[in-house]
């Protein structure tokens, strides 16, 4: 029996509806997971999130499981393998963004303690609850957004634009945009 439940109208496919249902705004506070999303947010730009969860479990193989101290380290061989890598979105760009915002992340890791205690600063340590009836309402940046991508550019992070880091906000639950319809937007605030 097909699942009747109301969904943000974007879960259209079984992968999108997966990860709508079990990750996207759930409020994360696990370091290695918020650096596997900030990654492949930056990955996204210019492309759609599909594209880049059905490649997800490649960039998490490519990247060391997303361990911040692994990417950090990578050197040009490493680069060729991953420009090379048919899984993954080849972008010599994002790439290199991926290892400078890993060296980044562990500044900030040794700065606060940690990138959790960093990150929910920006929403002061609590998520963010929307109450938004349609798709259309929902802003690609917000004030909050602003501010966290001119602090994290200012640390020496690449592909952290304010829509982005937005993007970012809502998948490790920052904020709650899920609509006031769909059955998650409650479940969340859990």
């Amino acid at each position: 029996m097909p699942d009747q439940r109301s969904r943000c109208a974007w879960a259209s496919s079984d992968l999108m509806r997966t990860y709508h249902d079990e990750e996207w705004g759930v409020p994360l506070h696990d370091d290695r997971k918020l650096f596997e999303f900030l990654v492949l947010e930056g990955m996204q730009a210019g492309l759609s999130w599909s594209t880049i969860l059905n490649k997800r479990e490649n960039y998490r193989r490519a990247f060391d499981g997303f361990e911040p101290e692994a990417v950090a380290r990578y050197g040009a061989r490493k680069v060729a393998a991953l420009l090379a890598d048919a899984g993954i979105v080849r972008n010599r760009q994002k790439i290199h963004a991926a290892i400078g915002n890993a060296q980044a992340f562990l500044k900030v890791q040794e700065a606060f303690g940690s990138f959790d205690a960093y990150q929910w600063r920006f929403v002061g340590g609590a998520p963010r609850v929307n109450h938004r009836p349609r798709l259309r309402g929902i802003p690609p940046r917000t004030k909050a957004s602003d501010a966290f991508s001119r602090d994290l550019i200012a640390r020496g992070f690449r592909f952290v634009g304010s829509t982005i880091v937005y993007s970012h906000m809502q998948a490790t639950g920052m904020v709650n945009d899920h609509l006031v319809s769909c059955f998650r937007w409650a479940a969340v605030q859990r």
